[in-house]
């Protein structure tokens, strides 16, 4: 029997691979966050898949961080803020093999998980899929998109990429994940914040030009200076064909304020302004830009870190 894929966080995309990987008839257990919790979703009777406007249940066994057993392979699916903390709670049961693929947003929770972690092997993820939550336990597949999976420090493939796909999760082993993830938190800068600040999708910024233009140049500068030039390649043109492509989809961040949810501000725009920090780099747009949102969700009520 094939080593069964534990899920730690029952978020849009945690939910979206569980349900994939059950579908495609592999052992998936789901960790929630505790007795309540496993509770709600046992009432639920499981997992639910919107596809197409195709609706499809799996009966996902459950657990808690507190369950018995080994777990070998992790997927750690929750957001940046809370991966060190969720993990933390499931060190113990960690098999002296166990590998855990981090699929946070921005930079920083996966050095942090990793240091936690010694013994096991941890793979970082750089995703564009899209997904969103439309009911408790259920997810709607938003967007086909594409994993990039790697280990800086051990670049041999998994073998259990089959399972990927044979899940039909669309994949690619990257030999240099770092390039993935910067160029992936450069997008989110130049994207997320201003559609925050602007209140509008994705398309509204292609208004803004000269802002978007003006942020691509100095997170180029960070992206060169951090020695990943191949990240900051043509950003401003990604950039812009990103926002054309997902011209009526609301950014992530944007969900995440009209839902009065944490953002992962610390993770994407405090990391760039951070290490612009260090390399004593003078960035005063992307600096007033985190200035501006931190302002903006202080004003809300929502939590700046």
């Amino acid at each position: 029997m094939s080593t069964p894929w534990h899920i730690l966080g029952a978020g849009s995309l945690g939910t979206l691979w569980a349900t994939r990987l059950a579908r495609a008839g592999l052992p998936v257990r789901l960790i929630l966050r505790d007795i309540d919790r496993l509770h709600d979703y046992a009432t639920a009777g499981g997992l639910t898949l919107v596809e197409q406007g195709v609706a499809s249940s799996y009966a996902i066994p459950g657990e808690t961080p507190d369950s018995p057993g080994p777990i070998r392979r992790l997927l750690v699916a929750c957001k940046a803020y809370d991966a060190e903390s969720a993990v933390a709670g499931i060190t113990h049961r960690l098999a002296p093999d166990a590998e855990l693929i981090l699929l946070q947003n921005g930079l920083g929770s996966q050095e942090a998980v990793a240091a936690q972690v010694p013994q096991a092997r941890c793979i970082s993820a750089s995703s564009t899929e899209g997904a969103f939550r439309d009911g408790d336990w259920r997810v709607v597949f938003a967007g086909h998109g594409y994993t990039w999976l790697g280990d800086a420090g051990h670049p041999v493939a998994p073998f259990w990429l089959d399972d990927l796909e044979a899940a039909k999760i669309p994949h690619e082993w990257s030999a240099d994940i770092l390039t993935r993830l910067w160029r992936k938190l450069a997008l989110n800068c130049a994207i997320n914040p201003l559609t925050v600040l602007h209140d509008c999708r994705n398309g509204g910024l292609q208004e803004h030009h000269c802002e978007v233009a003006t942020l691509c140049a100095e997170l180029t500068e960070l992206l060169e200076r951090c020695g990943q030039p191949a990240a900051a390649d043509n950003l401003q043109q990604e950039v812009e064909r990103v926002i054309q492509a997902t011209a009526a989809n609301f950014s992530s961040m944007y969900q995440d304020v009209a839902n009065k949810r944490r953002t992962e501000i610390s993770y994407l725009l405090g990391h760039a302004c951070k290490v612009a920090e260090r390399h004593q780099l003078n960035l005063p747009h992307l600096k007033q830009l985190q200035q501006r949102l931190t302002a903006h969700l202080h004003s809300l009520g929502l939590p700046v870190d």
